[in-house]
């Protein structure tokens, strides 16, 4: 009897310090969700100094968390982007990582580790809600009536529902997991980049069909759906083809559907927007109440999407314990393709803040992004300086949940994990930033290092015609002190020759570029 009870004793001691390390283990394991805005500018939040255009959500997320003045994307276009955060490598050092066609093969490797993998190594659930373009199956040519594989499944989500490119390229459908939605079989079907299919109308030959007009030459002018013309073409999947705009809500419910089934365990959801890239097509609450075109229009409805997440995680009482970063793939661009008021209709906004250049530019306002980290029960708020990139959550998330990332695994991810949770502005070191459309490997490529920026010399166009942005290049050497002139406006090469040559051998160093 004595040693039943001392044995009774025993195991509730045991189990009260197992309780109490569970306890303290679950405040280290947030549920995370990860929104990423597209196409999204430094300058295009409220919080961020915009005064043309209110985001009172994500004011309060802001305010409710570390806003961060230095953050990057590690390239100034999507694809590459989503590669970086999503494998912690520099995108540049992979051919073929460049803004895919809706119609490519998936270019993340199944064999290592992920953002999402990671999370799932931890015990999470994981969810890719939004746009991927990140390419599908193992070949270009595939059957799109059956199952599409690999894809975000065979990278570490446990469910996702996407739509394989942008919302400008066929296919315009949504897949859930392997399968299109919604799909007629007797209706199959087919997607091509180089030839036209299907008896479906072009923009080229019908304009008079288009409710919004493309751009010349920017490629907009294949195959009709929903009054738009898109880039590449489509035939068959009628009843599966999605509305432009209905598209931002579909993805919301099923991003709180995902929440609602997963909240009582940790769980990581990587929701990734449409707002605001091009087409812009808000909902019809949304169109005319900013005063900016639809492009304004798509950031209020991007800015009440986070509100109604936010809502949900407080009506569910996890939002001490969810994590959320919000942040953009790349920095903002107007006119995209479209003629839809983002140039006419401006108004005195300017999307990049007080940077030079845009989508496109290995200048600052190419890379240089919102992002804002709230996570009431551990991180105080404050605004923060440290220099951080999305690459790096990978290495830092390793850190917080105690996983352990594989060799040669994640090479670029560098842990900053104390700079992300606003307990030190000493974030990365260095960083490469990546421009785009420009000639030789990766594109133009640029080094940051302790606020000093080195672009290399090279023979890239200046200017981007199709969408007017500042490229970055040139034929001269460029320097920048960004502590000093963050509108990289007075370039220093010549009058710091030794600041030049410390950086350009450190380039070299770093990428194995001349």
């Amino acid at each position: 009897m004595i040693k039943r009870s001392f044995l009774s004793c025993l195991s509730l001691v045991v189990f009260g310090v197992y309780a109490q390390v569970a306890k303290k283990n679950d405040k280290n394991r947030p549920n995370v969700i990860f929104i990423y805005a597209d196409d999204l500018g430094y300058g295009d939040l409220s919080c961020y100094g915009a005064t043309k255009i209110k985001t009172p959500n994500l004011d309060k997320l802001a305010s409710s968390g570390v806003r961060f003045s230095n953050a990057h994307c590690t390239s100034a276009t999507c694809t590459p982007s989503r590669y970086a955060l999503l494998t912690g490598e520099y995108p540049w050092r992979k051919e073929g990582t460049g803004i895919l066609p809706g119609d490519a093969a998936l270019i993340i490797p199944t064999n290592k580790i992920t953002l999402p993998k990671l999370f799932k190594q931890a015990g999470y659930k994981t969810a890719n809600v939004g746009k991927w373009h990140l390419g599908l199956g193992d070949q270009v040519a595939k059957d799109w009536n059956g199952e599409v594989k690999p894809g975000p499944n065979e990278v570490g989500f446990d469910y996702s529902f996407i739509f394989p490119a942008t919302a400008d390229r066929v296919p315009t459908v949504f897949m859930e997991n392997h399968k299109v939605v919604a799909l007629d079989p007797n209706d199959p079907i087919e997607v091509n980049y180089n030839v036209k299919v299907g008896k479906d109308p072009v923009g080229k030959e019908h304009p008079e069909l288009l409710k919004m007009k493309s751009s010349p030459d920017q490629g907009h002018d294949n195959t009709i759906i929903n009054g738009i013309g898109r880039i590449g073409y489509m035939s068959g999947g009628k009843k599966a083809r999605w509305v432009d705009e209905e598209v931002s809500t579909t993805f919301l419910i099923k991003a709180q559907e995902f929440i609602e089934e997963n909240h009582k365990k940790p769980f990581f959801l990587y929701f990734a927007l449409t707002e605001p890239h091009v087409p812009r097509m808000p909902a019809t609450i949304f169109r005319g109440k900013s005063g900016l075109g639809y492009r304004g229009d798509a950031i209020l409805q991007l800015d009440w999407t986070v509100g109604q997440i936010m809502k949900q995680l407080e009506t569910l009482g996890i939002d001490k314990n969810t994590m959320i970063i919000f942040t953009s793939d790349n920095g903002s661009v107007l006119d995209d393709g479209y003629v839809d008021g983002a140039v006419t209709e401006l108004n005195g906004h300017t999307p990049a803040g007080f940077f030079r250049g845009g989508k496109y530019s290995v200048l600052e306002a190419g890379t240089r992004i919102p992002f804002i980290l709230s996570w009431p029960a551990t991180v105080k708020p404050k605004v923060s300086s440290a220099m951080i990139c999305q690459m790096d959550l990978l290495a830092s998330f390793s850190n917080l949940l105690g996983q352990s990332i594989p060799n040669n695994d994640a090479s670029d991810s560098k842990n900053t994990l104390d700079a992300f949770l606003g307990k030190s502005q000493k974030g990365r070191g260095v960083l490469i930033e990546q421009g785009g459309n420009a000639s030789g490997k990766g594109g133009t490529l640029a080094i940051v290092k302790e606020n000093w920026k080195f672009i290399p010399p090279n023979d890239g166009i200046g200017v981007q015609p199709l969408v007017n942005i500042e490229t970055g290049n040139s034929n001269e050497p460029q320097l920048y002190n960004l502590n000093e002139d963050l509108g990289e406006k007075n370039n220093l090469a010549r009058k710091f020759p030794e600041k030049v040559k410390e950086l350009s051998e450190l380039f070299e160093k770093e990428t194995g570029l001349r």
